[in-house]
């Protein structure tokens, strides 16, 4: 597998766990504001990420306030604009970005740097989710790796 194949891989992954997150959160007795918010950082952060790749403004804000239907239809569009922008060729992984982060601060970052990045920050706050639903008494969603690998959910 090379690093193209690698990036596109892991971004199968992140739309598959944030889709299983999203579910759990669809079909829970109660709503939970706090995953559901955290979910829609996600997004959301997923989206800065992908505007400041594509040299263009973000569609949404870091904290947006999303539904679980809004959260769905944003990581499939997320899913297949990251697909899309790997399969777009090795050599984008290899170009520098240059974007200003939240706080104004100028930064220079690779494309591979910033997928790397995105993927683990979105594997941060699912686990975060998992953690609040039980403490609410509730049972997240499995978004292991290996388990979505195991389960053939990514190719």
């Amino acid at each position: 597998m090379d690093l193209q194949e690698h990036y596109r891989y892991l971004a199968g992954y992140d739309e598959w766990a944030n889709l299983e997150v999203i579910s759990v959160l669809h079909g829970a007795s109660q709503r939970l504001e706090r995953p559901l918010k955290l979910m829609a950082h996600i997004l959301g952060a997923e989206h800065i990420w992908l505007a400041r790749v594509q040299q263009r403004p973000s569609p949404l804000p870091v904290w947006p306030d999303l539904t679980p239907d809004q959260c769905s239809e944003q990581a499939r569009s997320l899913a297949k604009s990251w697909q899309d922008l790997v399969a777009g060729g090795g050599e984008i992984l290899d170009r520098s970005v240059a974007y200003t982060n939240s706080k104004g601060e100028a930064y220079q970052s690779l494309v591979r740097d910033i997928l790397t990045h995105v993927f683990m920050h979105s594997a941060y706050h699912r686990g975060q989710i998992a953690s609040h639903m039980r403490q609410a008494g509730l049972v997240p969603a499995y978004t292991d790796f290996i388990h979505a690998v195991r389960q053939g959910a990514i190719e």
